[in-house]
């Protein structure tokens, strides 16, 4: 039996903020996949159970984040990180994705200091284990750099935004998902800084080019969408902004359904559209 499992790294931060830093961003890769019968670089002592039941707490972890309960998946996040620690070894790439994993999570819960530490950490892990240009490492330093911008460090948010964004335009190209999330957590940043015309520009073109790639109603293309609108409603085009936010929360409710957080939240927005101080971009937060 083959057990396959979701690294959530940089899922979407957004369902406790506002307008521009919601961002519903699902960068998904394999957790695992390893039979019962084979080593796969799995512990000696590690019994296949173990292993089936820590990517059993990883999904239902991941199931709870997405559904907008990122307090209530931190629990299980970490009895699969000391899991994987005992079964697995520190340097296993399980346990590298189960430590993004809490670390992302903790962000989403408020509990800054905590998530930044472990995302920092798993980082260093990664380019010592997998390599600096491995997709799972430029995953952990897009989230590090999501993290940044939500606690206001909007220059090394930057610094590693560019980073992250110029090489997987170059190794993917530009409407890969991965380099979609980057272009989009670039231009969060960017609109972070104040210049929000450009963060515009970039979220449209990165829009363009989901759109065409993926379609309408892919994850991606309804959180451009959103994050276009956003902007829009931040440089006073109301009616622009409103048409962008009515057609992503159509999108988001005919994929997610009319009660996910994140078709919520987009109606929120769709309601508050006109109101100025509703859609102003925090400073970040205390940690």
């Amino acid at each position: 039996m083959t057990a396959q499992r979701p690294d959530i790294y940089v899922i979407s931060l957004a369902t406790t903020d506002r307008a521009i830093f919601r961002a519903v961003i699902f960068s998904a890769m394999a957790w695992w996949t390893r039979n019962e019968g084979e080593e796969g670089g799995r512990a000696p002592f590690a019994r296949p159970g173990d292993v089936h039941e820590l990517a059993a707490r990883n999904t239902d972890g991941a199931g709870l984040y997405e559904a907008g309960r990122p307090e209530d998946a931190v629990p299980l996040f970490e009895l699969a990180l000391a899991g994987c620690r005992a079964t697995l070894g520190d340097d296993d790439p399980a346990t590298l994705t189960v430590a993004g994993n809490l670390g992302s999570t903790y962000v989403a819960a408020g509990r800054w200091r905590k998530g930044i530490a472990l995302i920092t950490a798993n980082l260093a892990d990664r380019v010592r284990v997998l390599g600096d240009d491995d997709p799972r490492t430029l995953t952990a330093r897009d989230a590090l750099a999501t993290a940044y911008r939500l606690v206001g460090n909007v220059d090394d948010a930057l610094a590693l935004s560019r980073l992250v964004t110029a090489n997987r335009m170059r190794v993917l190209g530009p409407a890969d998902p991965d380099t979609v999330t980057s272009r989009m957590g670039m231009a969060l940043v960017t609109a972070a800084a104040g210049d929000v015309e450009s963060a515009l520009t970039q979220l449209t073109a990165a829009l363009d080019d989901a759109e065409q790639a993926h379609g309408r109603q892919h994850s991606h293309t309804i959180a451009l969408r959103a994050n276009v609108a956003g902007c829009a409603a931040l440089l006073g085009r109301w009616r622009e902004a409103a048409a962008g936010f009515e057609r992503a929360a159509a999108d988001s409710a005919a994929v997610l359904g009319h009660q996910h957080p994140d078709t919520v939240a987009l109606q929120d927005d769709l309601r508050n559209v006109h109101d100025p101080a509703y859609f102003a971009i925090p400073a970040g937060v205390s940690v």
